[in-house]
């Protein structure tokens, strides 16, 4: 075989290998989004330094917007992927259950008065109660999943049917509101430094996450049950509670995202708060790679699309697309993904690989 030949299928195997990769589709979404803004308007690249009404140094800009929204919606993607990888299903309550999470937060620190002049009880008191009940309603879920069989969308549907009610009724239908400005920083920033804390708050629940995989069988079980349940039983390990863990976690993660998002207006409304996340959470373990029927995932590639995801969202606020269109646009990328992941499709995939290698053969 010649020189030239080898190189060529050196380069060809490099480049199949490289399209392998569970996280070259995020990649190549990221790359894409950003191609097209630098082509449509290089000014949405532009960071400025500013400075907010306390007079703290911040920076502003529609990247700065994507680390700050996305990493809500990193903190999420965890606990998707875990639910989606060990039950085959997805969550649909968790913006639902983000509403009951920061209701409960704001519960404990108006206390019996729904507009304080002081917070009631530290806030970590307050997220650790939040963490307890958001929990709780994961444990609800994943039983029904786990133990009495459910789809767990189906699952879910009860709670995101009823959380937003249950989180009004916690705080006897009133809007709370925190006037003390400390509590503004889980949302928004801390004094002197310029970057938005939600993305601080991210990197710490991701760091903790790659702990728990790296430490612990966590990652290997729910990947053995999500392939092959009645395989994984056989090889000693509990199913049911496999996927009941994967929801109490899920659950852990949106009471993180319910401290955020009660922190950006210290207030709540219970109808808007986290509306849509769940697609949003969904979609980004698609983005990811992530096979949607559960099975072996890439927890990198899924915090990976859920900045791609809201990098797109605010790529089509920025050309003014209204909000309620935004779901039809994002359902468009959903159903692409969903049947790009397909055994058939990556059977198509795959023949058209081959017969492009024969083409290829026959030229040289």
């Amino acid at each position: 075989m010649s020189q030239a030949k080898q190189t060529a299928n050196k380069g060809s195997f490099s480049l199949s290998k490289i399209v392998r990769n569970q996280i070259f589709i995020p990649i190549a979404a990221l790359l894409l989004l950003a191609l097209f803004n630098l082509i449509i308007d290089p000014t949405f690249f532009k960071v400025t330094l500013g400075y907010n009404s306390a007079g703290d140094p911040v920076l502003s800009g529609y990247l700065m917007t994507i680390l700050d929204y996305g990493s809500e919606l990193a903190i999420l993607a965890l606990g998707m992927t875990l639910v989606t990888a060990a039950s085959g299903g997805q969550d649909i309550s968790v913006g639902a259950a983000i509403a009951i999470a920061g209701s409960v937060i704001l519960r404990v620190l108006c206390g019996t008065n729904s507009r304080p002049e002081e917070m009631q009880a530290p806030v970590i008191v307050a997220f650790l109660i939040a963490c307890v009940v958001s929990m709780l309603f994961g444990a609800f879920n994943g039983a029904l999943v786990a133990f009495f069989k459910i789809q767990p969308m189906v699952a879910t549907l009860i709670l995101f049917t009823a959380g937003r009610s249950i989180a009004a009724w916690i705080n006897n239908n009133e809007l709370p509101i925190i006037s003390d400005p400390s509590f503004a920083v889980y949302g928004g920033f801390i004094p002197g430094v310029p970057i938005p804390t939600p993305f601080f708050i991210a990197m710490i629940c991701v760091l903790v996450t790659a702990l728990a995989l790296k430490f612990t069988n966590l990652g290997l079980y729910t990947q053995a049950v999500g392939i092959n349940e009645s395989s994984s039983k056989l090889n000693g390990l509990n199913p049911a509670f496999i996927k009941f863990l994967s929801f109490v976690l899920l659950g852990l993660c949106v009471a993180v995202a319910g401290l955020i998002k009660v922190s950006r207006l210290s207030s709540i409304n219970y109808s808007v708060i986290a509306k849509d996340i769940e697609m949003d959470a969904i979609l980004a373990v698609a983005l990811g790679g992530n096979s949607l029927s559960g099975g072996k995932f890439n927890m990198t590639a899924s915090i990976l699309g859920a900045y791609v995801i809201q990098f797109l969202t605010t790529t089509l606020y920025k050309f003014n697309v209204q909000s309620d269109a935004l779901p039809a646009y994002k359902a468009v990328v959903v159903i692409i993904l969903v049947v790009m992941s397909t055994p058939k499709a990556r059977e198509i995939l795959q023949s058209i690989g081959q017969k492009l290698k024969r083409t290829e053969r026959t030229v040289a």
